[in-house]
């Protein structure tokens, strides 16, 4: 199946887009009851994200959000990869929504002079906990977090890629 997905930064007029894709993926699917008002930086993409080294994208297939990704610039030439979201009808090989979106981080990170992309996530999360895995990130311990890593309370398996 051939469905174009375009990688494009944020821009303001998608903020409505990345909120309808993150909420009902974090709320419904998988039960974490967080809301729009306790995420304050989807309200404020630019001023969290898109500074320093950071920066937040979106996949758009057929005009719609369909995926988000950002990247939090926490100094020392780190960085936490936050905010990884794709709607469900577009996981997958068929769309490669999430690879697109890695790959423009990557790209990103590596151009910028990152060293290190650190993430938290959920243990309900398996098949991110496989998509990271395979694209070169390893798992560590909550200790082996920088300081000024963003820590969330409903994060429980954390990584770090190393460039």
């Amino acid at each position: 199946m051939n469905h174009s997905v375009l990688i494009e930064r944020f821009s303001a007029a998608d903020q409505r887009g990345v909120i309808d894709v993150i909420l009902p993926i974090q709320n419904q699917e998988f039960g974490i009851p967080i809301s729009e008002q306790q995420q304050p930086d989807l309200h404020d993409i630019p001023q969290f994200y898109q500074r320093g080294t950071g920066d937040f994208w979106i996949a758009r297939c057929d005009g719609k959000v369909v995926g988000t990704l950002g990247l939090k610039d926490i100094g020392n030439a780190q960085a936490a990869l936050r905010k990884m979201f794709v709607s469900a009808p577009y996981r997958g090989r068929d769309y490669g929504v999430a690879a697109l979106l890695l790959k423009a981080l990557l790209q990103h990170a590596q151009a910028e002079k990152v060293k290190d992309v650190f993430l938290g996530t959920t243990d309900k999360f398996l098949a991110a906990h496989r998509f990271y895995e395979k694209n070169g990130f390893q798992e560590i311990h909550v200790s082996a977090l920088p300081e000024a890593f963003p820590l969330m309370a409903v994060d429980s398996k954390f990584y770090r890629l190393t460039f």
